[in-house]
């Protein structure tokens, strides 16, 4: 028997969380404990007695959550306030990125638990399975919020997405042609704005422009065309994902300049450092800043804001692997599927994931080496 954990997630503005009733259902029939704090689905309109319903213990705070559990299961990285409760032989299943954060890195790395992340899980065809959806809800998301920003009440330029007859539509760069590009791009079609999607893979771009209507256009990324891009765009989308690792610097601080005042930039690869050198996480109650005239929107956890769907849809990813998990332990698991092996990002005080090692200069092995030891 393994006990699950479902704390109610603390970060600012966090409305998702980790486990549906049914999720409970499936886990309690397998012979599992699960242990959902108070309040933990009110952000996403689960009440605790739909848990309990189902065979879930209602526990009233965070700590005895983390004290029973041997596999807890969260939406966000844990937060500071967290660290304490975490501990080693205790496997942490969520979102972590932690290439963009040397202190969440180092301090996870100091409770001993093990660390392992949704966003570097691989699935059986080499794609992201547990990434994507959120993708999908962020990427839609970025044109949703763009449109906000761009009126002038929220400091933007005080443009309509989609113009009018007579007016010309919003030009919409959206720098990177993945999941989040191709969410953001069709939304974008669909409001009839005026719509360039950069990507530096040839092959990604020739999908895109076979799927794409005709007012989304498809470019090579290199410098040369994002700073021209800069210059025309009303609303920028950062898109760009390198699997574990930082999102590369695509706009600098200078190219800001290249840019008109009241312009947006969406930076959807906040969670993985930015692709802004001027970027900064924001929050949703305080989503927005600006430099140089740019109206810049960081808020890295974006699809926390839609709870409902969002929770839904990581749930329906993340489910069969929490089962798989608890059935079979953490060891057993990622022997049997290396995809599983690949989101250990940290076990027992040491790094297994190489993008993130390599991020902060740190030594790294892989978790089937230290599981063996």
């Amino acid at each position: 028997m393994t006990v699950v954990g479902v704390p109610k997630e603390v970060k600012s503005d966090e409305y998702r969380v980790a486990m549906l009733p049914v999720g409970v259902e499936e886990l309690t029939h397998r012979g599992h404990r699960v242990l959902i704090q108070t309040g933990a689905g009110q952000g996403s309109g689960i009440p605790d007695e739909a848990y309990r319903a189902h065979g879930a213990e209602i526990v009233t705070d965070a700590e005895a959550v983390f004290a029973q559990s041997d596999l807890i299961v969260k939406v966000k990285e844990p937060q500071p306030s967290e660290w304490p409760l975490m501990r080693r032989g205790q496997t942490v299943f969520t979102y972590y990125h932690f290439a963009a954060s040397e202190h969440l890195t180092r301090g996870v790395l100091e409770t001993g638990s093990t660390a392992v992340a949704y966003e570097t899980l691989r699935g059986r065809k080499g794609d992201l399975p547990l990434l994507t959806p959120m993708s999908e809800v962020a990427g839609r998301m970025s044109i949703q919020e763009g449109a906000k920003y761009l009126e002038r009440p929220q400091e933007g330029r005080g443009i309509l997405l989609g113009g009018v007859p007579g007016v010309l539509p919003a030009q919409i760069a959206i720098l990177g042609g993945g999941v989040v590009g191709k969410n953001a791009a069709q939304i974008a079609a669909g409001f009839q704005a005026d719509v360039s999607i950069l990507d530096i893979s040839v092959d990604r771009l020739r999908y895109l422009e076979d799927i794409m209507p005709a007012n989304v256009n498809t470019l090579f990324c290199d410098r040369h065309t994002v700073r021209e891009q800069l210059q025309q765009a009303d609303l920028v989308i950062g898109a760009v994902l390198i699997e574990g690792a930082r999102a590369p610097r695509l706009i600098s601080r200078a190219d800001l300049s290249l840019m008109k005042a009241g312009a947006v930039i969406v930076d959807v690869c906040i969670d993985q450092g930015g692709i802004a050198e001027t970027s900064r996480p924001t929050t949703h109650s305080d989503p927005t800043y600006i430099v140089d005239g740019v109206v810049h929107y960081c808020v890295a956890n974006m699809p926390g804001a839609v709870g409902r769907t969002s929770t839904c849809a990581l749930c329906n990813v993340t489910l069969p692997y929490v089962i798989r998990i608890a059935d079979e332990g953490l060891s057993q698991a990622a022997a049997s599927d290396p995809g599983i092996e690949h989101a250990v990002n940290i076990h027992a005080g040491q790094i297994t994931n190489q993008a993130v090692a390599s991020t902060f200069n740190l030594a790294w092995q892989p978790f089937s080496a230290i599981a063996a030891s």
